[in-house]
């Protein structure tokens, strides 16, 4: 556990690809979606919410604090960003937030710890998850010192785009290997869009398991 990080779990997509709902919500496995990204994130962070706009109590049996967007329109992930610095900054004494999506049941187990270590030497520094050369804007290393002016950049700009901030400000990516089943290659990062995504999650979950 990295204490003196806090960390978000972004769970406030609308999931139109598969009707409507919380994805998080779907079972896998024995649980739900939101139950194996808490099970890997959450003993990699100090205090812990969950992001997600709604009645609360749908999410009771994830056992997480839910904090709701402080911008109104459900705006993306970047208000639900945006939502756990401004909580994390008024209620904890961490000096950065780690975001990680909902929908993405094999994240790393070192995520955090990998990502502080990349910014280690660069306070002030934006640390961004990557994959097969790809970049994924929702897991990353925020400091908490941001909190303003992503609230200026997404309320008077009225820019949503996650990679539009970050393409702003210091950052630096960092590279997580693909995860290697049944002989085949996997995204940590893979997350889970339509009920095909589904079926694979549960395909490499099982080829997983001991």
């Amino acid at each position: 556990m990295t204490k003196g990080i806090a960390g978000v779990i972004l769970a406030g997509g609308q999931s139109r690809r598969m009707g409507g709902g919380d994805k998080g919500l779907l079972a896998l496995g024995g649980g739900s979606l939101l139950d194996h990204v808490v099970a890997r994130f959450a003993p990699q962070v100090g205090p812990l919410v969950l992001s997600a706009n709604g009645d609360p109590a749908r999410f009771a049996g994830v056992g997480l604090p839910v904090v709701a967007d402080t911008v109104k329109g459900f705006a993306g992930p970047l208000a639900g960003i945006l939502t756990g610095l401004e909580w994390a900054a008024a209620n904890t004494t961490c000096e950065a937030l780690v975001t990680a999506a909902g929908d993405t049941p094999f994240l790393p187990e070192n995520l955090v710890e990998r990502l502080a270590a990349a910014v280690d030497e660069r306070p002030g520094t934006i640390a961004v998850a990557c994959s097969g050369g790809k970049r994924h804007p929702t897991f990353a290393l925020w400091p908490l010192g941001l909190h303003q002016v992503l609230r200026r950049f997404l309320v008077d700009e009225d820019i949503r785009r996650v990679s539009a901030f970050i393409d702003r400000h210091d950052f630096v990516d960092v590279e997580f290997p693909m995860l290697t089943s049944g002989g085949h290659l996997h995204d940590p990062f893979f997350n889970i869009n339509t009920s095909d995504d589904l079926v694979r999650a549960e395909r490499l979950l099982q080829s997983m398991e001991p």
